[in-house]
């Protein structure tokens, strides 16, 4: 008995130690496996992992949830894009290569071989000098026109029109009846002939009409100059006036070249300076032309200067609308802390200049940056800001490179956005407002919030009800101490108030009332109010330019978008 205990015992032990061995380290290394598992997971995604907003790519968090801005479920990031700026982009090598894209380090300006020469763009337009109008000298009806398209030859005396005159009819029958009393009343013959000479009758044609004793129905009206037809003003069958123009003729044997310079070249011409021109249409010809005319006007769209030269054209070689080149030797001092970058590296906005700088001399990575240009010399341009000396640009394939910034959703050319602070510019606004009119604006801003939130709940009806209560409200707010920057601000969100009243269409209302508040909002951050607010934004109201509003709740509900996008926005001032 004692025995078979002691080996059941022995057995259990061995089976303990067996166990032990078996599943005891199998387990151990399990565990660390999965230990090792884990951690290589946490660090390579959990960590690492950011998370970004398809509409709104500067915001960058740590883990899913939605966007702060417009709500919207946030999605991956690149991981590509980690350690950028807000603007910077990231372009692989094998980009690089398919693009051409080409980067050059740029430095101080070095006398080129244009020694001083300004390069301008022009058309070619016609002398207005040279221009005349025929017209017709009675008043008629156009029985034939002989003239009847643009760009036809006209030669002096050429027949231009046959015209039916009652009133040349008559005459002719007054001149027949003065002819046989000429002996014994010549003044009043005299008088008659003066009269058909004033209509621009020649002297054989009254006189064939004295001698046939026949009265002609329909004249001829000759060309009193040659040259080519630039508008036909009348058409065969119209009646015409004394004096109303029927074709207008351009003399195109001078013609002249017509220049834009830009603001900042003005100095650099003067009239009497030799200009040499070329064309397109004749690359291996140069012609030298005059400067003739510099315009006093500035065009403020364009902020340049027209520069004119008349050249001859007797054989017909420039053709007005044609484009030509000039180049004009300036009297442009190249300084030493001058910096010039190659034309193909500017992109143009109309009123910006801007080129891509390379941020990273050791990665591609590139950031667009606002210039501003100076002379235009051969194929470079002055650069007299935005740049540094050593800057590395983008020299070829600038166009690529703002492709993948608007496809990232970066500051590009075709995606400029505003990095302006809209609460701060209104608050720089210098307005100075009277207690008794800051006690009255503020009698108004109750309507205003309705208003907004008629706008929130996309009820047209209301919205245009409570602007009109608005606009009563402000109309009655007495004027007579405000300053001409205050007056602005305050008829022009009368007008707006009035355009949202009259206006029950949801979409032209929301455009209004961006107006609206670019003014009604710097004068309620003006003035002493009787209650807190907050000025909210929406960056993508108004074609994602942005658009603000006042509300007395920290809470957004977007009055652009409604039910839309009800929460997109934020605050971004609060008046006390």
């Amino acid at each position: 008995m004692n025995k078979n205990i002691l080996y059941i015992a022995i057995a259990v032990i061995i089976g303990l130690g067996a166990g032990w061995l078996i599943f005891g380290n199998g387990s151990s290394d399990s565990n660390k496996n999965m230990s090792e598992m884990s951690e290589h997971d946490h660090s390579g995604e959990t960590e690492n992992q950011m998370w970004t907003c398809s509409m709104h790519p500067q915001i960058m968090q740590p883990e899913a949830g939605d966007c702060p801005i417009c709500g919207m479920d946030l999605i991956p990031a690149e991981s590509s894009a980690e350690g950028l700026a807000a603007n910077e982009i990231k372009m692989t090598e094998n980009a690089m290569a398919l693009a051409n894209i080409q980067t050059t380090i740029i430095g101080n300006a070095e006398t080129s071989d244009d020694d001083g020469m300004i390069s301008l763009s022009g058309k070619i337009a016609q002398n207005e000098e040279n221009n005349t109008v025929q017209a017709s000298y009675f008043k008629g009806r156009i029985e034939r026109l002989n003239v009847n398209y643009d760009g036809q030859q006209v030669n002096r005396g050429q027949l231009l029109a046959t015209i039916y005159a009652p009133d040349l009819v008559a005459a002719q029958q007054e001149l027949i009846t003065a002819a046989s009393l000429k002996t014994s009343q010549p003044a009043l013959y005299k008088a008659v002939r003066n009269k058909l000479k004033n209509w621009k009758l020649s002297d054989s044609q009254i006189n064939a009409i004295e001698e046939s004793g026949t009265v002609r129905e329909n004249f001829p009206i000759y060309a009193t100059v040659s040259g080519t037809v630039s508008e036909v003003m009348a058409a065969q069958g119209d009646y015409v006036n004394q004096g109303q123009p029927i074709v207008k003729l351009s003399n195109l044997n001078s013609v002249w070249a017509e220049f834009d310079s830009y603001e900042n070249q003005i100095a650099q011409f003067k009239v009497g300076q030799k200009i040499n021109i070329t064309t397109n249409a004749y690359p291996n010809k140069e012609f030298e032309g005059t400067i003739s005319f510099i315009d006093p006007m500035l065009n403020n769209a364009t902020r340049t200067v027209t520069v004119r030269a008349t050249l001859k054209n007797r054989d017909d070689l420039f053709k007005p609308g044609m484009f030509v080149t000039g180049k004009v030797k300036g009297a442009t001092q190249t300084m030493e802390n001058t910096l010039s970058v190659p034309a193909s590296a500017v992109l143009w906005t109309g009123e910006r200049s801007l080129v891509y700088i390379k941020t990273n001399p050791n990665e591609p990575v590139f950031e667009m940056r606002e210039v501003t240009l100076g002379n235009r010399s051969g194929e470079n341009y002055q650069v007299t800001a935005g740049l540094d000396n050593g800057d590395e640009i983008v020299t070829n394939g600038t166009f690529t490179v703002d492709a993948a910034a608007q496809l990232q959703g970066k500051k590009s050319m075709m995606n400029q956005q505003l990095m302006q602070d809209e609460s701060a510019m209104m608050g720089d606004m210098e307005m100075s407002f009277s207690n008794s009119f800051s006690t009255e604006f503020n009698k108004v801003l109750p309507s205003y919030l309705k208003m907004k939130d008629a706008l929130v709940a996309s009820d047209a009806g209301q919205v245009s009800a409570f602007a009109k209560a608005t606009s009563k409200k402000l109309k009655e707010t007495s004027t007579n101490d405000l300053g001409k920057m205050e007056k602005q601000h305050y008829m022009k969100s009368i007008e707006m108030l009035d355009a949202i009243a009259t206006n029950e269409n949801l979409e032209n209302q929301r455009a209004h009332f961006v107006i609206l508040n670019e003014n009604i909002v710097p004068i309620a951050m003006n003035i002493e109010n009787s209650t807190n607010y907050y000025v909210q934004k929406c960056p993508m109201a108004n074609n994602n330019k942005g658009a603000v509003w006042l509300s007395t709740e920290e809470e957004i509900k977007n009055p652009y978008y409604g039910d839309a996008m009800l929460t997109c926005g934020s605050v971004i001032n609060e008046i006390k």
